[in-house]
């Protein structure tokens, strides 16, 4: 099959599958650092209604926000999940990235090389930090409980590694500490950052805010799930990992608030989506909550809550770019990731944004 025919036809597939979601993109425009200024990252503009697309600057956002516009944005902080240590009997390295907190000190992992980490082993990382090997039962990964003084969070500063994704090829460096991080970053948990958030810089938001444009808070803490390739052509059995999300009165009340005066409810990202679209109800309105999520969003979902989104470009056949088509329609998404390719878009986490009206 031509993939790439298929994938940017004009005339929408009857079904959309796999494969339907598929792109070429050459290596080097794979963004590998950050911009130096976060919000001169490029911005495409697609306009739904119109079909027509723009080309503009990050920070120029604010000319399609209005007063008592909401941007919802995850305050998720990405947390130094990446730990080097060594088996303390065989002084063999092993690799530990923390996943999942299941109760306090005890966490699910992923270790490298997995073939040698077995139940009851003892991974050091320093003095005052190492693990036990509990559970070795769980799907790809083990169960670990964690051994330290102290704050926990503190300890993984102290000795963690930035996790960046796989397509930056390149190990973690100083850098990443500040820029894989939004400058609103408040409850750590994530293993990946919500990358359409990294754009923004206080003095944006600051101006945003003068104009009179709302600012809701909630939380994600993302997970590797939310980039588990899928598997199965027939992308309507695929299965997101659930993740944790919080949703506080306070941004319930500015959501509402927003949706009762017939502003538009701006999404800073995939995660947001999924979050508000999780909790509402028929009428679009959303409650204060707290739990787990599961919410798989792909072309022929009905949105109940989001007017607009802001979204990084992201990796063929993934969830990400599902939900996306699900939001701007699949042909209109196709035909902006074609454009993105032919203008050499900086693409992924440190790439550049599309505004989606």
């Amino acid at each position: 099959m031509d993939t790439n025919k298929n994938f940017f036809d004009s005339e929408r597939p009857v079904r959309l599958k796999l494969s339907h979601f598929d792109y070429q993109l050459p290596p080097d425009y794979i963004a590998q650092y950050p911009l130096e200024k976060r919000d001169e990252s490029r911005l495409m503009v697609l306009d739904r209604a119109t079909r027509q697309i723009s080309h503009r600057i990050f920070k120029e956002i604010g000319d399609y926000l209005e007063p008592g516009d909401c941007l919802v944005m995850n305050d998720t902080r990405v947390f130094p999940a990446r730990l080097m240590g060594k088996k303390d009997k065989t002084g063999a390295k092993v690799e530990v990235l923390l996943l999942r907190n299941l109760e306090e000190g005890i966490w699910e992992v992923m270790v490298r090389p997995a073939r040698k980490v077995r139940l009851g082993n003892r991974i050091v990382f320093d003095d005052n930090f190492s693990c036990d090997v509990i559970d070795n039962t769980v799907s790809g990964g083990r169960v670990v409980e964690f051994h330290y003084t102290g704050d926990f969070f503190e300890e993984l500063e102290r000795v963690g590694q930035t996790p960046l994704p796989p397509y930056i090829k390149r190990p973690s460096e100083p850098i990443d500490r500040e820029f894989y991080q939004t400058v609103y970053a408040q409850k750590p948990g994530a293993v990946a950052a919500p990358t359409a958030g990294l754009h923004f810089t206080n003095e944006l938001l600051d101006a945003l805010k003068e104009k009179g444009v709302r600012q809701a808070f909630i939380t994600l803490h993302v997970g590797l799930g939310t980039f588990k390739p899928v598997q199965v052509e027939d992308i309507s059995r695929h299965h997101m990992e659930s993740e944790y999300y919080e949703i506080s009165e306070e941004a319930a009340r500015i959501v509402n608030k927003t949706k009762e005066e017939g502003k538009k409810l701006v999404a800073v990202g995939t995660t947001s989506v999924r979050v508000l679209e999780t909790v509402a109800d028929r009428h679009g309105y959303i409650r204060p909550a707290r739990g787990w999520t599961d919410k798989f969003i792909y072309p022929g979902y009905n949105f109940q809550t989001v007017d607009r989104l802001i979204t990084n470009f992201h990796l063929p056949k993934s969830t990400l770019l599902m939900l996306v088509a699900a939001f701007a329609g699949y042909e209109f998404t196709m035909e902006a990731y074609r454009i993105a390719v032919e203008e050499k878009y900086r693409f992924y986490s440190y790439g550049d944004a599309m505004l989606i009206l």
